[in-house]
């Protein structure tokens, strides 16, 4: 099965991009330098921009499922540091994918959100809602919100992934996964974790239609 990728050269995306290989996938990736992708008899690699409507067609032919770890970039990790993208550059990129996975009969999509977002902001430590809302971080959980609401509507088979304060931890962890605040999410899980999750919720027709917080003991 051949899977379309977005945001594989992020510090999560790259994480999924080895473990999709690593569970024998091909996979297309559509990135916008693509000295940093390289094309192997698993991966081809597509230049362009994901929020490009004919960049984006291009690299879904011939895919069965999509993966998207995009996120809303900023300079650096400073909470108030200033935007690479568009405020709403995620909603409008699955804007696109949404309509191009129905033309080309993709149903399969699993897409990485953040514990936070939408009706799970109530859950989270009262410091760290402070920063969603009086720093740049909360730009990014308001467009993940809206490219949630855009997959809720759609007739895909979707799982959002929302995990908890990201680490680069190699270490083999516990993953819970958590519905409604229960169990009562950890505040952290590794990118590794994520993305083995990801790539497994490809496989997982129990996450259809779900919205699981994941966080790691």
């Amino acid at each position: 099965m051949k899977i379309l990728l977005l945001g594989a050269t992020g510090r999560t995306g790259k994480l999924v991009l080895k473990t999709a290989k690593e569970n024998d996938y091909q996979i297309n990736c559509l990135v916008r330098d693509t000295e940093k992708v390289k094309n192997s008899d698993k991966v081809q690699v597509f230049g362009g921009n994901p929020n490009n409507t004919d960049d984006l067609e291009q690299a879904m032919i011939g895919c069965k499922t999509i993966i998207s770890v995009l996120n809303i970039s900023r300079t650096s990790d400073f909470p108030w540091a200033s935007l690479r993208t568009s405020p709403e550059y995620l909603s409008e990129v699955m804007s696109k994918t949404i309509k191009l996975a129905e033309k080309h009969n993709i149903n399969r999509l699993v897409v990485c959100s953040a514990w936070g977002v939408a009706e799970t902001k109530d859950d989270l430590p009262g410091w760290f809602q402070w920063f969603i809302d009086n720093s740049n971080i909360g730009v990014a959980y308001k467009d993940h919100e809206r490219q949630e609401e855009l997959l809720r509507k759609s007739d895909l088979d979707w799982t959002i992934v929302r995990p908890s304060g990201l680490t680069n931890s190699k270490k083999k962890q516990k993953i819970i996964e958590s519905y409604e605040n229960k169990p009562v999410p950890k505040l952290l899980i590794s990118r590794l974790s994520v993305a083995r999750f990801m790539v497994e919720a490809l496989k997982r027709d129990d996450l259809i239609g779900k919205a699981p917080v994941i966080s790691a003991e």
